[in-house]
């Protein structure tokens, strides 16, 4: 019988657990519904490398992915959500083999939102890491526009956390980004999964910082400066052993440091600019977001040779108003993009608000390329004070999909 480790640090004293407890080596430690009886005993697991089969740490991290899911729907602060330890109960969904991965990108952020919190105690964390990248490309796939429309807007939601769906929007405009530059299948696969996890070394303070209504103290910058190789660490004590892997999350701040692989280069260029490019366009408590458009001028401004390729391939892939973000129109009415169009600057768009600010019942997707219909400017999210419905939104795109 294989067992998977199980995060001894998170176990609460005097909590039930929902599963068997195992050594490493199959002896049973603790049945299901006994609780570890003090910090002693929790010692003791963590000696014994106190593991479960492999069905019960899956349904246990889902539990766990859940509860954080609900906490932060609550309102609850993120630094006490990641004190949280794990739960005493599990469902017997949690226990439907390929649940977690038959959902959409909502249910993609939970699971990595889940590992990232855990971080170096997560469990099972390069297999899943591996079923999420498989489930984000295969999304893709499947509708590129549907799944900017849908990152883009939970972007805009703090509430959820922000440092997965960072992740996740990283990992799509990378891909993207790379297939224009035609980079190889293993350079690709390596810098999404790169982009997946590269934050994982200060994930929660991530979250933490987007809610911040102060600049980041000395400690956080610290933080800031050292978490890709704390990211590294993290990884490598996964079991982690792909170098290129390794090396991109390494150097994802200073991609052009002659210290890292050589052929990596492109990738730690493409992911350092994604990283840039998605944190400008999410607001914080000290300052309002970009509007796409600024975002991507500030990719290309000054930027020469390989930077500015990367950059124009970047603004090509995603759009200069990507789908999920919003727009000022010349005839006044405020928009969503829906779909990218022809040009980087002609959007497919869906109006939501009149000229007067009055939200439209029903509006038809209509291209920007005519007169009335051109885009006048770029308009944040925080600046948008409706809600969209999205199962209206891919109905009316339906229209436009065989175009």
């Amino acid at each position: 019988m294989k067992y998977v480790p199980i995060p001894v640090a998170m176990l609460a004293v005097g909590q039930p657990l929902p599963v068997d407890v195992w050594s490493a080596t199959g002896q049973l430690l603790l049945r299901k519904g006994q609780p570890v009886a003090s910090e002693d005993h929790r010692d003791k697991l963590h000696a014994h490398n106190a593991s479960s089969t492999p069905a019960d740490a899956l349904a246990w991290q889902r539990s766990y992915e859940r509860m954080v899911h609900a906490l932060l729907s609550q309102g609850v602060d993120v630094q006490e959500v990641s004190r949280a330890p794990m739960p005493s109960e599990i469902r017997e969904s949690d226990y439907v083999v390929g649940k977690q991965l038959d959902g959409g990108w909502l249910d993609l952020q939970e699971m990595l939102r889940g590992i990232l919190y855990q971080g170096g105690l997560a469990i099972n964390p390069l297999e899943r890491l591996a079923g999420i990248e498989k489930k984000a490309l295969s999304l893709l796939k499947a509708d590129v526009d549907d799944s900017l429309f849908s990152l883009f807007q939970a972007l805009a939601d703090t509430a959820q956390g922000y440092c997965a769906t960072h992740a996740l929007l990283c990992a799509v405009v990378c891909e993207l980004t790379a297939q224009k530059l035609s980079l190889s299948n293993p350079q690709r696969s390596a810098l999404m999964t790169s982009a997946l996890v590269m934050n994982i070394g200060m994930a929660r303070d991530q979250d933490s910082l987007a809610r911040q209504h102060s600049a980041p103290t000395e400690w956080q910058r610290g933080l800031i400066r050292e978490h890709p190789q704390i990211s590294v660490e993290t990884l490598q004590g996964f079991g982690m052993d792909d170098p290129q892997v390794l090396d991109i999350v390494r150097w994802h701040h200073e991609p052009e440091s002659d210290q890292g692989l050589a052929d990596t280069v492109m990738a730690r260029r493409i992911l350092a600019m994604a990283d840039g490019f998605i944190a400008k366009m999410a607001g914080r408590k000290t300052r309002v977001s970009l509007s796409p458009v600024r975002a991507v001028k500030s990719m290309v401004m000054g930027a020469e040779g390989v930077g500015l390729g990367v950059g124009s391939a970047m603004a090509q892939a995603a759009g200069f108003y990507p789908p999920g973000t919003y727009v000022k129109l010349a005839n006044g009415e405020t928009a969503v993009s829906v779909q990218r169009g022809e040009r980087a600057n002609t959007p497919w768009v869906i109006s939501i608000l009149d000229k007067d600010g009055v939200p439209l019942g029903k509006a038809p997707c209509k291209e920007t390329t005519t007169p009335a219909c051109t885009i006048a400017s770029g308009v944040t999210a925080e600046n948008v004070r409706v809600t969209l419905n999205i199962d209206k939104v891919r109905k009316a795109r339906e229209r436009i999909r065989i175009l």
